[in-house]
């Protein structure tokens, strides 16, 4: 194996694939920072240019874009409250609040830093461990992704914080929102009121970007002749000794925790970011500091959602299994050079494959390397006047909720959901259940529902699989601990009336 790797890390040094990866990072960057396109996107948007490249080099660009684009969707969700990607909308809430405190410089220095780290864990994982790694993820039925589901929205109450009912609320309202549409099982139609574009259900990215960037854009109005946030000052763009003293338990634990979830098929960088920032708060001495904007609530998701990137290769290359819809377009540029994912694919293409590797370990370093490079210049963003950032926030708001599906009505969704985030802000409701639960509810009820079909109506299957009922229980734990926790501190501060 060591010889494979040594001798791919020698063609990806040759001068004209580095290139390729280098722009692919590069490109990915750009496109993860402008809310609306998504990874998958650019993904399948420079696609074609690889056909007639050779396959390293084709699938090396590919990779490249993927890896820079998770984390491009940082850049704008620390400096400007806008998730370049739904794998970024845990990052807003500490990145952000880094950012008004005039720390930019160090918030996007801790992302850049955590997603290498992630994504570096990621390949490791995914180089000595990939077959093994892809047999947990066959025992995954329906009732486990219901229970990773249900995982998930117990995260509600983790990332409340001190409106924990209001939290709560949020996260049931986007669980009714995520009803919208045409019933899978009956066929029936949903709160569509006739409206074919409502037969799919809304579109989370255009609710996303509404509730946290055109929000945003909506109080700044307020407040045109000041900046956005303050004026940020950037001394250094490496973190302190003492913030990598802070983050590295978060980001090792964050990074295996955002492979894991790669490796199952169909979870996704965003579920992976909020589970590991759910994780990083239930871990930390200080939980109640989370929300605040603190390294470690940045470190966490950034180094999952970037682990997810090497996990989600796993079943791909293994057993020929998308590990999200991105990777669904990697198995198609696969297929389309001639190679065929599976169990033969290490016998046949050995040398290929760790090549990959090795160029997917290489892809992580440059996005360290331009991430650094990057930070003064991503800064200079937020020093734009405020008259002048917040047209053009609202632009991008509107092409990136357009270019989803080319659909006006998107637009649409985007500037109702602005006005409801923009309300929500001054009501201090948090935005982030409600996203959450658009992501995570249609998976909820899918898999619910085709459990109870395939056990014949016996609610028991979830708790006679063993993974099955571990997830449920710790996401019972996850939900009733802060409730507990909130009524306790409450009946505190009546004796103490008294």
């Amino acid at each position: 194996m060591l010889e494979l790797l040594g001798n791919g890390l020698v063609t990806v040094f040759s001068f004209k694939v580095l290139i390729l990866i280098i722009g692919g990072v590069a490109g990915g960057i750009v496109i993860g920072a402008l809310p609306g396109l998504t990874a998958t996107m650019g993904v399948a948007l420079l696609l074609p240019l690889t056909f007639g490249m050779d396959p390293v080099g084709g699938i090396l660009l590919l990779l490249g874009i993927y890896a820079g684009a998770i984390y491009g969707g940082s850049i704008s969700a620390i400096l400007l409250k806008t998730p370049g990607t739904p794998a970024a909308a845990a990052t807003v809430l500490d990145g952000f609040e880094m950012a008004k405190r005039g720390e930019a410089g160090r918030a996007l220095g801790i992302s850049t830093v955590a997603s290498f780290a992630g994504g570096t864990i990621s390949v490791i994982l995914l180089t000595l461990i990939s077959p093994q790694l892809a047999k947990l993820a066959l025992k995954f039925s329906a009732a486990e992704y219901f229970a990773l589901a249900m995982f998930g929205l117990s995260i509600i109450a983790s990332i409340s914080g001190k409106h924990l009912l209001k939290g709560l609320l949020a996260g049931v309202i986007g669980l009714l929102v995520s009803t919208i549409g045409i019933d899978l099982v009956t066929g029936y139609q949903r709160f569509t009121f006739g409206n074919m574009n409502l037969f799919n259900g809304l579109s989370f990215i255009s609710v996303m970007i509404g509730l946290f960037a055109l929000s945003q854009a909506f109080v700044s109005i307020e407040t045109m002749v000041k900046k956005l946030v303050i004026k940020q000052k950037v001394d250094r763009v490496l973190p302190s000794l003492s913030d990598i003293k802070k983050i590295t338990p978060t980001t090792i634990r964050s990074g295996l925790i955002g492979t894991f979830i790669g490796i199952i098929p169909g979870a996704g960088a965003d579920i992976g970011a909020f589970v590991a920032y759910n994780e990083a708060k239930r871990f930390s001495k200080h939980p109640n500091d989370f929300g605040t904007g603190i390294p470690e609530g940045i470190a966490a998701p950034e180094a999952a959602n970037n682990g997810v990137t090497g996990g989600a290769m796993v079943p791909l290359l293994t057993l020929g299994i998308p590990g999200d819809a991105t990777t669904a377009i990697m198995l198609g540029a696969l297929i389309m050079q001639g190679l065929q994912p599976g169990p033969l694919l290490f016998v046949n293409h050995a040398p290929l494959i760790y090549t990959i590797f090795a160029g997917f370990f290489v892809a992580n370093l440059i996005v360290l390397i331009l991430g650094l490079i990057g930070i003064r210049f991503f800064t200079k963003i937020i020093d734009i006047p405020s008259y002048v950032l917040t047209p053009i926030i609202i632009v991008l708001c509107v092409v990136g909720s357009f270019a989803i599906n080319n659909s006006l009505f998107d637009v649409r969704v985007m500037l109702i959901s602005g006005v409801i985030g923009y309300i929500m802000e001054k009501l201090e409701f948090p935005a982030s259940p409600i996203v959450l639960a658009l992501i995570l509810g249609p998976m909820a009820e899918r898999e619910l529902r085709k459990a109870l079909i395939m056990s014949g109506g016996e609610a028991s299957v979830f708790f006679t699989r063993p993974i099955s009922a571990v997830l449920l229980v710790v996401a019972a734990i996850t939900l009733l601990t802060p409730i507990i926790k909130s009524i306790i501190k409450k009946s505190k501060e009546k004796r103490m009336k008294v």
